[in-house]
């Protein structure tokens, strides 16, 4: 607990109430209602014991009725002061409370001091530090024994009821303003989650972006490396331009595939099984499916798809001709996909790009990219030379 939510007992004692339980938004429509009501009703019976005996005619009841009003006008400086938390206007306010209440007393307008009495009593437990509102309500109860008629047994009745009314009242201003504090602190946590959020959605968004478009890109250099090459070597012309067609088939897939991100990021792409196998068609590797086939989340999903395509991009780049296989192993609470592939061929057609001939093409970074989503899925992806080919395994909770 910090020091001012604790503060020492010298402190306490001048520290004024929850300010946000004394604001008016802090209480709720029929709670404002009710109070407005319970004032005007005050303010009519005041009035009512004042002028209903006719004790008051001709200028006394002119002077009276002004007394009530100035009397009314203290009363709302003072809420308004203790509301605030305006410490000398507040301790001026309460002296000339106190005052008026024993000037209307003197004048016999006996109902209108008592009620300035023990309503200045009620408030000042209420609205002001527990110092001050103990010097202000002793003075005013004190006031109102020493001028009241009545019995002792009323008066300690009275006395008593008064206290215990302002004491539950603070209790309640403080129970609101604590309660108006943590819908703020409610409030801001979860701005501050939906903002988290939000960043991550973005982070999240522009990774599968980039991860498409590199994708994509060093396919396309892939192809347009191989007919720079046959170019160079004087290849038929229809073998180049086979090249350049299947490079602007990759830039209308990546385009294709950047939509399909943002489809899947949604919940709205197609199956891992469904991808592999046209993936794995345009590609001519083996495709096998072992397990009982299952919906994959949209990470997960998006993490096998992109190893899949990184890894048969790497072996059209590093290992052309090379026979490769595609395993998907549905685990319990694991997905696992498998790529292999084999040596690279060693007999080229003419013009063909020569084994590791294509490696320099693309930003070198597929590797690092698939391990790095794997890990963020709190999954493991292992690469490496196997059996004079190459091996990628990617393992992710699913």
């Amino acid at each position: 607990m910090s020091t001012e939510e604790a503060p020492v007992a010298g402190w306490y004692w001048t520290r004024w109430p929850s300010r946000e339980g004394l604001e008016r938004d802090a209480e709720s429509r029929p709670r404002r209602v009710l109070t407005v009501s319970g004032r005007i009703v005050l303010l009519a019976v005041v009035g009512w014991g004042t002028f209903s005996d006719g004790k008051y005619t001709g200028w006394s009841a002119a002077a009276a009725a002004a007394g009530l009003a100035a009397a009314a006008a203290l009363c709302a400086a003072y809420l308004w002061a203790g509301r605030e938390q305006r410490p000398v206007v507040s301790y001026l306010l309460v002296s000339a409370l106190v005052g008026g209440a024993w000037l209307a007393n003197w004048g016999k307008a006996y109902t209108l001091a008592d009620f300035l009495w023990i309503g200045l009593a009620v408030t000042a437990l209420v609205r002001l530090p527990p110092a001050p509102a103990l010097l202000a309500a002793s003075a005013a109860l004190g006031s109102y024994t020493a001028a009241s008629p009545t019995s002792w047994l009323s008066i300690g009745a009275t006395v008593g009821g008064v206290t215990l009314l302002g004491y539950l009242l603070r209790l309640d201003v403080e129970a609101r303003g604590t309660a108006r504090r943590l819908l703020e602190q409610e409030r801001a946590a979860r701005a501050a989650e939906a903002e988290s959020a939000a960043l991550a959605e973005r982070a999240r968004i522009a990774r599968e972006i980039h991860d498409v478009l590199a994708h994509s890109l060093s396919a396309q250099l892939v192809h347009l490396e191989a007919a720079r090459l046959m170019l160079e070597g004087d290849t038929d012309r229809e073998r180049i331009r086979e090249r350049v067609v299947a490079a602007r088939r990759m830039a209308q897939d990546g385009l294709a595939e950047t939509r399909q991100a943002l489809s899947a990021l949604r919940g709205e792409f197609t199956t891992v099984g469904d991808f592999l196998v046209e993936l794995t068609g345009r590609e001519r590797a083996v495709l096998t499916v072992t397990g009982t086939p299952r919906p994959l989340t949209a990470e997960p999903g998006l993490a096998v798809r992109r190893t899949a395509q990184e890894a048969l991009t790497n072996v059209r780049k590093h290992a052309p001709g090379a026979r490769c296989s595609v395993e998907l192993r549905y685990l319990e609470r694991v997905v696992e996909l498998e790529v292999r592939n084999s040596r690279p061929s060693r007999g080229q057609a003419a013009g063909e790009p020569a084994p590791g001939e294509l490696a320099a093409s693309g930003s070198g970074y597929g590797l690092l990219g698939m391990r790095e989503r794997a890990e963020l899925l709190g999954g493991t992806l292992l690469a490496g030379p196997e059996d004079g080919g190459w091996r990628v395994l990617l393992r992710v909770p699913a």
